[in-house]
C-alpha cells in the first residue's frame, strides 16, 4: 500500500470515529441528495467530519516528552506507515529501557531539523545541548522529506547508527539506499561535532547493504524501531570487542518480516498497558 492510500484510508476511519458508521454516513448522503438542496448534507458531513477529526487528535498518552493521540492507534491496528509520533516514542522507550548516560536516541524532529538546517553556527548551537561528545551511541531516525515546510511529509525512514568505538556512522536502510543522500546529510552536519573517538580520525559513513529489508511499502519505520532495539541491546549486553562485526549478525537474525509484523502489534500493546497503568493511578 503506498502511503498516499494508507493516508486516504486512515481519513475514512476518522468518519468512524464520530460515532456514525461509514455506510450510515453514505446513506445520509444520498437521501440529503434526493431530497435537499444540498446545503444540510454539506452540514453534517462537516459536523461528521470535525467530530471524527477531534476523536483523532484526542490525547490519549503523555510519555516522558511525548504526546500520543488516538490516531496513532489506528495507524499501528492496521498496515500502515509509521509516523514521526511513533517513532519518537518508542525511542524514549528504549531510553527509559536503557537509561546509560552513553547511549543518545535522537527524536525523529531533531533528526529532520539537523540535515535541513541552512546556517552553521545556528546548527552548532542546536546540537550542544545534545552532547554528542560524550556519547558513545548515537541512533538517529531519517526520513526523505525534504520540505520544511510541509508537515508529515516524507514517504520513508531509515536509521543511521553512530559507534564511537569504531569511529563510524552505519546507515540501515530497510529499502536499499533509498534514503542514502538524506542520511549522508545528516552525517556530514554532525561529523565534526562528534568529539574524538581515539582513533585519530574522522569517524567514516558505511551503508549497510546487509541491512535487513522489508518486503512491503508500508513497514520501514517499525524496521527502524527494531534495529533500534538490536543495536541497543547489543551495546549494553555485549562486550562490544570485535568493532568489525558490531551488532550486524544480530540484526540479520532477530530483525525478519515476521518479527517486525509482531513488533507492531507489541507496539500497540506497550501503548496500551500504559495507557491502563496511567487510568489507574492515583490522580
Amino acid at each position: 500500500m503506498r502511503l498516499s492510500e494508507a493516508r486516504s484510508t486512515q481519513s475514512n476511519k476518522g468518519l468512524r470515529w464520530g460515532g456514525c458508521g461509514f455506510e450510515s454516513f453514505q446513506r445520509h448522503q444520498q437521501w440529503l441528495k434526493s431530497n435537499k438542496d444540498g446545503s444540510e448534507f454539506v452540514f453534517i458531513r462537516l459536523t461528521l467530519y470535525k467530530m471524527g477529526k477531534s476523536r483523532a487528535d484526542e490525547k490519549i498518552l503523555s510519555y516522558n516528552d511525548v504526546v500520543l493521540r488516538r490516531s496513532d492507534l489506528d495507524i499501528l491496528s492496521g498496515p500502515y506507515y509509521l509516523n514521526d509520533r511513533i517513532i519518537e516514542f518508542y525511542f524514549s522507550y528504549l531510553s527509559s529501557c536503557h537509561p546509560s548516560q552513553d547511549i543518545l536516541l535522537v527524536p525523529p524532529s531533531i533528526a529532520f531539523w539537523i540535515i535541513q538546517c541552512p546556517v552553521t553556527e545556528a546548527l552548532r548551537d542546536f546540537l550542544e545541548p545534545l552532547h554528542l561528545s560524550d556519547k558513545t551511541l548515537v541512533l538517529f531516525p531519517i526520513n526523505d522529506n525534504d520540505d520544511v515546510n510541509k508537515a508529515e511529509g516524507g514517504s520513508h525512514w531509515s536509521l543511521l547508527a553512530y559507534y564511537r568505538n569504531a569511529n563510524l556512522f552505519v546507515h540501515h536502510d530497510s529499502c536499499g539506499n533509498m534514503n542514502t543522500a538524506p542520511s549522508k546529510q545528516l552525517y556530514k552536519a554532525v561529523v565534526d561535532y562528534m568529539g574524538s573517538s581515539g582513533l585519530g580520525s574522522k569517524a567514516s559513513f558505511l551503508e549497510c547493504i546487509d541491512s535487513p529489508k522489508q518486503e512491503n511499502g508500508y513497514d520501514c519505520g517499525l524496521y527502524v524501531t527494531a534495529i533500534a532495539r538490536v543495536i541497543c541491546n547489543w551495546h549494553v549486553n555485549s562486550k562490544n570487542t570485535d568493532t568489525n562485526e558490531l551488532w550486524f549478525s544480530a540484526a540479520k537474525e532477530q530483525v525478519t518480516p515476521s518479527a517486525v509484523a509482531c513488533m507492531r502489534s507489541e507496539i500497540l500493546a506497550l501503548i496500551r498497558d500504559l495507557m491502563a497503568t496511567n487510568q489507574r493511578a492515583p490522580q
